[in-house]
């Protein structure tokens, strides 16, 4: 792949792999201290990369070296965050240390000041995104959850749609990483010390992030990614997560926002 020359100048003649971890939809390079992540140049790159500048100095964020957009592409190199992704093995191994870090990095969301935050993606943004989906044929029916459309579940993703518009939930607006899944968080031991993937920041209903994040921290315990029929780690509890936070489930709004997930 050819470079644009702003981010050639960094990486130069620097040797890297292709990470191969989450579903972004983007290619992410790995260099030795810097990411490069290339993507087409929509309305969720632009936005990562306003959020990104706008959380600077707020949460620990990626540091921006460069950012080039070159036929439709939007290329944006940026530094490693230290530590681990929050689904290695290593978390896996210590739900305690996992669940932690997961409620800690919530909590530094949630308390991060929103009045003058440059991105709104309450569901008011969601839902006209998701009509967008719904009306181009953009929804991957092979990565969805089994039980969503079918003999018990919706018809097809239009009635899906119809769902959501007649049972939205009262919002409670935070800061909101939009897809906060262990792939998207780096920590050191308990102590948060990246949020990658912020496409899709803005302000929006805290019980979107822990919707997400429990059905995240499940799938990795029962070994969806690990191509495991059984569960991969049986002594884990994703239930575990509300312990941490302090809260009681809600699970209508748990589920809703992972079936609003579904469409994108």
């Amino acid at each position: 792949m050819l470079l644009p020359k702003k981010i050639r100048d960094f990486v130069a003649k620097e040797n890297y792999v292709v990470d191969k971890v989450g579903m972004s939809g983007s290619t992410v390079f790995l260099y030795g201290d810097k990411v490069l992540k290339v993507q087409d140049n929509g309305a969720e790159a632009q936005n990562e990369y306003r959020m990104m500048r706008y959380l600077s100095g707020k949460l620990p964020v990626p540091e921006i070296y460069a950012h080039e957009i070159s036929d439709g592409k939007s290329y944006l190199l940026m530094g490693k965050c230290a530590g681990e992704m929050a689904c290695s093995h290593a978390y896996m191994q210590n739900p305690s240390v996992l669940c932690k870090l997961l409620a800690d990095g919530l909590k530094m969301l949630w308390e991060t000041d929103i009045s003058d935050c440059p991105c709104r993606q309450g569901l008011a943004q969601k839902l006209v995104q998701a009509q967008y989906q719904v009306k181009n044929h953009l929804v991957d029916l092979e990565n969805v959850d089994p039980g969503t459309f079918g003999e018990n579940g919706f018809r097809d993703p239009a009635e899906l749609l119809k769902w959501l518009y007649q049972n939205m939930p009262e919002e409670e607006l935070v800061l909101s990483h939009g897809d906060y899944c262990l792939p998207n968080l780096f920590g050191v031991q308990d102590k948060v010390t990246g949020f990658i993937d912020l496409g899709k920041s803005g302000i929006a209903d805290k019980w979107c992030d822990i919707a997400l994040c429990y059905r995240s921290l499940s799938h990795n315990y029962g070994g969806k990614y690990l191509g495991e029929k059984d569960c991969a780690y049986p002594e884990s509890d994703a239930m575990d997560l509300f312990g941490e936070l302090g809260i009681e489930p809600d699970w209508k709004k748990i589920r809703y926002y992972i079936l609003l997930d579904e469409l994108f």
